[in-house]
C-alpha cells in the first residue's frame, strides 16, 4: 500500500509566491522543495491580490485566502482565522510567528493535531514596539513555546534564550540563501543603475531603528571612499521619510524603494563590492544569508545574531567611527578572502534543501508528549513580570 504523505498548513505568512519577507520566502521555497513529499495548504492576505490574481494552487500546493491585511491589530485575526481554518483540515500546522498564538491553547483542545511554531526571535524586544505591544508579544510568545509541540528557533542564540527562559528545547533551523543569483550587468540594468558602473556598498532592509540605518547613512554621508545604495521602504514611515529627506541629496548615497523584482535585485545586490548589514534585532536574517550565498564580504553590526550567522568571520561595527574605518581602508581588507569564506559558510549552512529537508523532518516525527502545559490562570513566570517592572 502507498504511504499517505503527510499533510501541512502553513500559517503566518503574506502571500506565495513570495514577494518579499522571510516568512514568505520560507513558505516559498518549502513548497517548491516538499510539494511531492508533503501536502501543503498556503494561507494568503487576500488584501493583497484582487481576485483574478487568487490562484487556488501554485506548485502543487493549495492556497487559502483569509480577509486580513496581516498588518498592526489585523496581524493577529488573520493568524488566528487562519488556525482556526487550518486546524479543522491539517494534522500538523506551521505557524510562523508568535503573534496568534494567544489562541494556541484552544487550538491544542483540538485532538491528534501537531503544532511547529517558528517564533521568529525576540519580537517583543523590538524598538518599534510600545509599552503594551510589547507586553503582548511577550506573553504570545509564551502561549507559543508552552502550548506548541515543537518550537524552531532560526538562530543559535534564540535557542540558547527559549532555554534559558522557558527550559523548552528549540529545534535550531536557520533559513536559506542560495536562491539569491548573481547577475552580470547588462546594458538594461546599467542605464536604470548607472551606479553599476563604480564599485559600491550595498544594503537592502526595512528602514527602521533596529536595523541602524540612521547610522549608516551617517557614516557614508562624511565618507567619499565608497558610494553607498541602500533598497528599503523609505515611505512606511516617519522615520523612514525623514532620513530619506536628510540624506537623499548627498551625491555618494543612492537611496532606492523597496524592489521586488528579483533579478533587478540581484544586479545590485551581486555587483556589489561590500554588503552593510545593519540588523540589531531578530535572529539569522534572511537578507544577510543572501548575500553570503553570493559570495560578498559583509560589514556587520556586531550582535550575537550575526557573529554567529557569519562565523566571526565578517568585519563588524558598532558605531559611526567604525562603519567609516572600513570604508576609508577597504582597498586594504582582504574582501576577496571574506566573501569566499561567507559563500563557505552559507553552501554548508544556508542552502534551501537543507533548510527544507530540516523542516520535512520535524513534520514527520511522532508527535511527542510534552510536560504539562499551565492552566488558563497561570501566573507569569517571574522573568516577564521583570520585563515590565
Amino acid at each position: 500500500m502507498e504511504n499517505r504523505k503527510s499533510d501541512l498548513a502553513i500559517v503566518g505568512s503574506v502571500r506565495v509566491p513570495s514577494k518579499y519577507g522571510r516568512f514568505e520566502t520560507l513558505a516559498h521555497q518549502l513548497v517548491l522543495k516538499l510539494n511531492e513529499k508533503l501536502n501543503i495548504t498556503v494561507y494568503n492576505s487576500a488584501k493583497h491580490y484582487t481576485k483574478e490574481e487568487r490562484i487556488k494552487t501554485w506548485n502543487g500546493a493549495r492556497i487559502k485566502y483569509m480577509p486580513f491585511r496581516p498588518k498592526g491589530i489585523q496581524r493577529v485575526m488573520y493568524d488566528v482565522v487562519c488556525m482556526l481554518h487550518a486546524i479543522l483540515f491539517s494534522r500538523t500546522l506551521l505557524i510562523l510567528g508568535v503573534s496568534g498564538c494567544l489562541f494556541l491553547p484552544f487550538l491544542k483542545l483540538i485532538p491528534n493535531r501537531k503544532v511547529i511554531v517558528n517564533i521568529d526571535g525576540l519580537d517583543w524586544s523590538r524598538k518599534k514596539w510600545g509599552k503594551f505591544a510589547k507586553k503582548i508579544l511577550l506573553v504570545s510568545e509564551y502561549f507559543a513555546v508552552r502550548f506548541a509541540d515543537e518550537i524552531i528557533a532560526d538562530n543559535a542564540a534564540i535557542q540558547k534564550y527559549v532555554k534559558d527562559r522557558y527550559g523548552i528545547n528549540a529545534r535550531l533551523i536557520e533559513y536559506g540563501g542560495d536562491h539569491a543569483e548573481a547577475n552580470a550587468v547588462s546594458l538594461t540594468s546599467l542605464k536604470q543603475f548607472p551606479i553599476l558602473e563604480q564599485d559600491y556598498a550595498f544594503t537592502v532592509c526595512r528602514i527602521e531603528p533596529e536595523n541602524n540605518v540612521q547610522m549608516i547613512l551617517e557614516a557614508f554621508s562624511k565618507s567619499v571612499e565608497l558610494p553607498l545604495v541602500i533598497v528599503g521602504n523609505w515611505d512606511n514611515s516617519s522615520y523612514g521619510q525623514q532620513l530619506k529627506r536628510q540624506y537623499s541629496n548627498y551625491e555618494n548615497i543612492h537611496l532606492y524603494d523597496s524592489i521586488f523584482e528579483q533579478e533587478t535585485l540581484n544586479a545590485l545586490r551581486s555587483n556589489a563590492k561590500l554588503y552593510v548589514h545593519g540588523h540589531s534585532e531578530g535572529g539569522t536574517n534572511p537578507s544577510l544569508v543572501e548575500a553570503m550565498s553570493l559570495g560578498l564580504p559583509i560589514l556587520s553590526y556586531d550582535v550575537v545574531y550575526n557573529r554567529i550567522t557569519t562565523e566571526n568571520e565578517a568585519i563588524y561595527f558598532n558605531k559611526v567611527e567604525e562603519i567609516m574605518t572600513a570604508i576609508k581602508y577597504t582597498g586594504y581588507l582582504p574582501l576577496g578572502r571574506i566573501g569566499l569564506n561567507m559563500q563557505r559558510i552559507a553552501d554548508r549552512r544556508y542552502s534551501w534543501d537543507l533548510i527544507a529537508d530540516k523542516y520535512k523532518s520535524i513534520v514527520q516525527l511522532p508527535k511527542q508528549t510534552k510536560a504539562p502545559v499551565p492552566t488558563f490562570n497561570f501566573e507569569l513566570p517571574i522573568q516577564l513580570k521583570q520585563s515590565f517592572s
